[in-house]
C-alpha cells in the first residue's frame, strides 16, 4: 500500500449509517470515503468508477440481496469487503454466510442515538479497514467443492488438548481446521475475536459441518474429547482443572490487547493447566493478541503452530508470534489439521522445532 489514502466505498440503504460511516472513516488521516451507494446496483457502477481498496457492505440490502451481490463480486472481482451487520440472530447467520462467501470481516451496525463507546467503535472500524486494505481477498468457493478428507483417528490420550486462536479471516480458517478432524479428536478450546451475539451462530454452523461436537463454551463444563468449545463473544475463555478433569472457566474481566475474548488469556491458561499436553495453534488475524501466550505455551513444553503468511488472510497475529519465538512450526492452513493430530498422538515424543 502506497502513501495514498485507502479508498473506501460504503454501501448501505440507510442514509444515517452512510453519513456516520463517512464521518468515521474520513476522520482518519490514512483513509477516505470516495463514494457511497444505497444499494448494490448503484455500487456496481461506483466500483468500476472509483476502484476502491475496501468496500463496506450492509448485510440486508434492497434491489439485490447483499449475499447475491457479494457472491458475484467475489467471483468476478475479488476485493476486501467489510460487512456491516445488525446484532440479531438472523443478522449473525447472514454475516457468517457472508464470511464463507469471501467477506473479510464484519462490524456491528452502530446503534443510532446511543453513544456506546463511539471512540472504541471508530477505532474498530479504522483498524479493520486498514487490515482489509492489506489483506488477500478470497474468491467465493465453488458451490460444489468436494467435502474435506476426514483424518483417521489415532489413539490419543484424553489429557491432550487443542488450543486455537484467531481473528480476521479466522471464521473460515477455523472451519477448515475443524472439518477434517475425526470425532475422537482431543478436546478443543477456541478463541475467535467476535462480538457477543455471533458466537452461538458460529458454533452452531461449525457443529453442522464437523464430526466433532461444537458449542459455545459454558462456565464450569467439563472439556471432553471430540468436543470443541468456542469462547462467547463477550467473555474470556480459560482452561482450568477440577480434580482430574479439564473444565471451562469464563471471565468477564477487562479486555486484553483490546479484545474480550482474548487469545492470550486462553493460551496463558493452557500453559498453566495443560503444559505439554496442549497443542497451541495461532491462525490468521490482525494485531498481536496470542503472541505472548503462544510463547508461554511453548515454554511450558507444548508444541505450537503458526499459520504461514501465504495462507493467511491477514498475517498479523502469526507474524507477531513467530517474531517472539512462540511458534515451533510454521505451516499452511491445509496442513495444520493433520499436524495437530500427529502431535496429539505423539505422546511423550520430542516435539519438532
Amino acid at each position: 500500500m502506497s502513501s495514498t489514502k485507502i479508498k473506501v466505498l460504503c454501501v448501505d440503504d440507510s442514509a444515517l449509517i452512510r453519513d456516520l460511516l463517512t464521518e468515521i472513516i474520513n476522520s482518519q488521516p490514512d483513509m477516505q470515503v470516495v463514494a457511497v451507494a444505497s444499494d448494490p446496483i448503484m455500487a456496481r457502477d461506483l466500483i468500476k468508477q472509483y476502484n476502491p481498496d475496501v468496500l463496506t457492505l450492509d448485510v440486508e440490502m434492497p434491489r439485490m440481496d447483499g449475499l447475491d451481490f457479494l457472491e458475484r463480486l467475489m467471483r468476478l472481482r475479488p476485493m476486501p469487503v467489510l460487512m456491516v451487520s445488525s446484532l440479531t440472530q438472523s443478522g449473525s447467520e447472514v454475516t457468517l454466510r457472508a464470511l464463507e462467501l469471501g467477506a473479510l470481516d464484519f462490524v456491528a451496525k452502530p446503534s443510532i442515538g446511543i453513544r456506546r463507546g463511539m471512540i472504541d467503535y471508530t477505532e474498530e472500524i479504522a483498524e479493520k479497514i486498514r487490515a482489509a486494505a492489506h489483506s488477500r481477498p478470497r474468491r467465493a468457493p465453488h458451490r460444489r467443492d468436494p467435502p474435506p478428507t476426514r483424518l483417521k483417528a489415532p489413539m490419543i490420550s484424553s489429557e491432550k488438548l487443542l488450543i486455537i486462536g484467531a481473528s480476521t479471516g479466522g471464521t473460515e480458517a477455523i472451519r477448515q481446521v475443524l472439518e477434517p478432524l475425526p470425532a475422537s479428536s482431543p478436546g478443543i478450546l477456541i478463541t475467535q475475536h467476535m462480538p457477543g451475539g455471533f458466537t452461538r451462530s458460529f458454533a452452531d454452523r461449525l457443529d453442522r459441518l464437523s464430526q466433532v461436537s461444537v458449542k459455545e463454551a459454558e462456565e464450569g463444563e467439563r472439556v471432553l474429547p471430540g468436543h470443541a468449545y468456542i469462547a462467547p463473544g463477550d467473555q474470556h475463555l480459560k482452561l482450568a482443572r477440577s480434580g482430574a478433569n479439564y473444565v471451562v472457566k469464563l471471565d468477564d474481566g477487562p479486555p486484553v490487547n483490546r479484545h474480550r475474548p482474548s487469545v492470550d488469556v486462553l493460551f496463558h491458561s493452557a500453559a498453566e493447566y495443560a503444559g505439554r499436553n496442549a497443542i497451541g495453534v495461532i491462525l490468521t488475524g490482525m494485531g498481536k493478541d496470542g503472541a505472548a501466550g503462544l510463547l508461554e505455551m511453548r515454554n511450558a513444553g507444548a508444541p505450537t503452530i503458526a499459520q504461514d503468511e501465504a495462507s493467511c488472510v491477514v498475517f498479523g497475529m502469526p507474524r507477531e508470534a513467530i517474531a517472539l519465538g512462540g511458534a515451533c512450526e510454521i505451516m499452511a492452513l491445509d496442513e495444520i489439521p493433520a499436524r495437530m493430530m500427529a502431535l496429539a498422538a505423539a505422546s511423550g515424543r520430542a516435539q519438532r522445532v
